[in-house]
């Protein structure tokens, strides 16, 4: 595994509970530290999200993430853009990273598109002035007209946050952009108008990490596949 690349996951290990966290006393979060076995044990209600992954992406891969649900696709995501931590191991990631880990993510349901292209802008980084220069391009590239982007986004459709999400995600300075299921929504037209923006990204040298279950688009798009099953990787 390289270990110049812009994302390294080295041997991690991440693990979620179905019980209220407050329930692990503090002598179980101190004994879960300092324990080398901790690893290995799960506490009633626990389940590992990731078992040990290892790989490396370089500057300007586009890599896909696939598997069935459950795999842990969505949890390497959330690592990469420290949504969440892991209990083992180590993930080191080099340069802004724009997340469209779920449909209309930070977005706000009483504000207008408008108004939340300068929310989420904000959310990955983007500053005012870079947004007030991309807000149009934003909306055109969205296909939102003006009575929609001016609407509050809580009457939006699961495709108009899709359109307006990526839209924001892909116009952003970031040097990585990670992309959940946006294969799998919107019609077929816009689809093809977002595999033409990551294939642009692409020959801009930015990363893209790419989760979906429409394999063939990825074969097509990116430049390798991780193959994932509960919460490993099986190939790649």
């Amino acid at each position: 595994m390289s270990s110049d690349g812009m994302i390294v996951f080295n041997d991690v290990w991440k693990k979620y509970s179905t019980r209220d966290i407050f329930h692990k006393s503090l002598r179980e979060e101190i004994s879960d530290i300092f324990r080398r076995e901790a690893r290995e044990r799960l506490a009633e209600g626990e389940f590992w999200a990731l078992k040990g992954i290892n790989f490396s992406i370089g500057k300007g891969e586009c890599v896909g993430i696939f598997g069935p649900n459950g795999a842990g696709k969505t949890t390497i995501l959330k690592l990469i853009a420290s949504v969440t931590y892991p209990n083992q191991g180590e993930v080191s990631v080099l340069g802004r990273v724009a997340p469209l880990i779920s449909v209309g993510a930070g977005f706000h349901p009483d504000l207008t598109g408008r108004e939340n292209i300068y929310t989420n802008g904000t959310i990955i980084g983007m500053t005012i002035g870079e947004i007030r220069e991309k807000t149009g391009s934003i909306i055109d590239f969205s296909e939102l007209e003006q009575r929609f982007i001016d609407m509050p986004v809580k009457k939006y459709s699961n495709g108009m946050n899709a359109r307006l999400g990526f839209s924001i995600a892909v116009h952003s300075s970031a040097d990585i952009i990670l992309i959940d299921e946006i294969l799998a929504v919107g019609d077929e037209s816009f689809q093809e108008k977002c595999i033409g923006k990551i294939k642009e990204l692409k020959n801009n040298n930015k990363t893209v990490v790419i989760v979906s279950h429409n394999k063939k688009k990825m074969e097509e798009l990116t430049d390798r596949i991780l193959f994932m099953k509960s919460g490993e990787i099986i190939n790649s």
